[in-house]
Parts: C-alpha cells; sequence; structure tokens
C-alpha cells in the first residue's frame, strides 16, 4: 500500500498563532517540531495499517518545515519550494491514499488561522459556484489521479469541512477553535496518539472512500481582499475581471484551474 501525506501546519495541536506559522515567528521552531511530530504518527499509523511506502509533501509556507533529524526513516519526504502542484506535489496514481495533516478550513468559514493558499491575497474561490478551501482544492488535485482522501486532522471546522466535502472520510480533531488565534488543544502526546489510531482506522476503511471527481467544463471565480490585489493579478490575460475584486476563468482541464488560481495567487501577492 502506497500513501502520500501532505503535511501544513495550522492544523496541528498547539499552534494557534503567526508567531508558530511565520518562518521569523519566535515560536515557529517549536511549532516545526510539533508538526513533524504529528506527521511521524501519522507515518506510524501508515505502517501499521500495512503502508510499504510512504511520501511527505511539506506544505506549509516556504515548504522547509519539517525537521530532517526528526523524521521517521521510513518515510521519504518532499521539500522546498516553489512546486507545480504546491500542496500535492508527488502525488501520483500509484498511491492509494492521500492523508492531509495539519489542515485548516478555508477563508470565510469558521476555524484557527483559517484562510485559502494566502491569507494576504485571497477572500474566497469558487469553482463551479462552490466555495473551496484547501481541503477541497487538493482533494480535487489528488481525485484526478484517482487517489481518494481517507483522513484529514486540524481542527473541528476543518474536520466538518472535509466531510461536507468528501463522504466517509475519516477525521482526527487534535484542537477545538474558540477564535481564530485561540484554541483548545489536546496535549501533543494525545494528539499524535489520536493521529495514529485514525490513520489506521481511514486505512482499513478505505474502501468505502471514493476519490473526488470534480466534471468539467470548470467556471472558476478568484475574490481577491482588495482590488490593488486584483489590479495585479489581471496581467494573465485568461482572466476577465467580473467586479472591483473578483476575477473569473474557464478550463476543461482541473489541473490547469488549480496551476491558474496559484499563479493568480503568487502575482497578487507579490503586492505584499
Amino acid at each position: 500500500m502506497r500513501i502520500f501525506i501532505s503535511a501544513d501546519i495550522e492544523g496541528v495541536a498547539g499552534v494557534v498563532h503567526r508567531e508558530h506559522t511565520a518562518r521569523d515567528g519566535r515560536e515557529h521552531d517549536r511549532a516545526r517540531m510539533l508538526m513533524t511530530e504529528e506527521v511521524n504518527a501519522c507515518i506510524e499509523g501508515a505502517l501499521s495499517g500495512g503502508a510499504t511506502e510512504i511520501v511527505v509533501n511539506d506544505s506549509h509556507g516556504t515548504m522547509r518545515n519539517l525537521i530532517p533529524e526528526a523524521m521517521h526513516p521510513d518515510a521519504a519526504y518532499i521539500t522546498g519550494s516553489p512546486k507545480t502542484l504546491a500542496m500535492m506535489e508527488g502525488i501520483r496514481s500509484e498511491f492509494d491514499a492521500a492523508l492531509f495533516l495539519g489542515y485548516h478550513s478555508r477563508m470565510g468559514n469558521d476555524g484557527i488561522l483559517n484562510h485559502t493558499f494566502h491569507g494576504g491575497v485571497i477572500r474566497n474561490i469558487k469553482i463551479n459556484n462552490q466555495d473551496m478551501g484547501e481541503i477541497a482544492l487538493n482533494a480535487g488535485i489528488a481525485g484526478v489521479f484517482g487517489v481518494p482522501v481517507a483522513l484529514v486532522t486540524g481542527c473541528q471546522y476543518a474536520s466538518q469541512e472535509a466531510m461536507d466535502f468528501i463522504p466517509g472520510i475519516e477525521t482526527a480533531v487534535v484542537k477545538h477553535t474558540i477564535n481564530r488565534q485561540t484554541a483548545r488543544n489536546l496535549s501533543p502526546q494525545r494528539a499524535r496518539s489520536l493521529i495514529k489510531e485514525k490513520t489506521i482506522d481511514s486505512l482499513s476503511r478505505l474502501h468505502k472512500i471514493q476519490p473526488v471527481t470534480m466534471q468539467g467544463p470548470f467556471q472558476v471565480e478568484v475574490t481577491y481582499l482588495d482590488p490593488g490585489l486584483a489590479d495585479a493579478a489581471g496581467i494573465l490575460p485568461i482572466v476577465e475581471r467580473v467586479n472591483s475584486t473578483t476575477h473569473s476563468f474557464e478550463t476543461d482541464d482541473y489541473i490547469t484551474a488549480f496551476r491558474y488560481i496559484r499563479s493568480l495567487i503568487a502575482i497578487a501577492g507579490a503586492m505584499n
């Protein structure tokens, strides 16, 4: 059994503030260790569940967060950026399941440190009139390769978002959001134990979880936080301006849609 893990940081137990998530944050190194150990717990669960190959993609920010010396020796990991498929770099049809570790809810939803790819740029992303956060967008990438997303870990709102979009998915709620920068967390030890347990459960139920299959053509709307960001991203010739803060475009290919979304965010993000 081959397992792909996409690892973010905002949904890790104990992570609640920009000082945890930002590269220059005073507590970033502590958050990196918490993230790495939750990933290791997932790897242990996957091995117990029958995994023979595990690949972890570091999916937060600079994508250089996982601590090499502390990584479980039985998994390979992808680190660094840029990556064509961003949080899903390395996914391929040979994998039997994808697991999303330390994920968060989308911008516009409740949830600790919620955002969609870039909290300083994006207000909302819609595909075929459906609001899409990182969980949904990345599950769509996995679905292109025929890979089901079996597990999401994070706060209760990330869990609900995953269950609403992916029928039958397993979730591990390692913290409960109180507000956007406050949460009631499980201890690191209990969070890791829960993640290992839920990983084993998710792989035992894999036959009940289908890949996300999204049918084109894809009508995409990207809404930015302010008109200046839309002005900057408008340089990409595929987009049409819907209003002062929103672009739209259409494509028949989901990965093309995803790459255009990422390109618009990168261009607009350069304004920050």
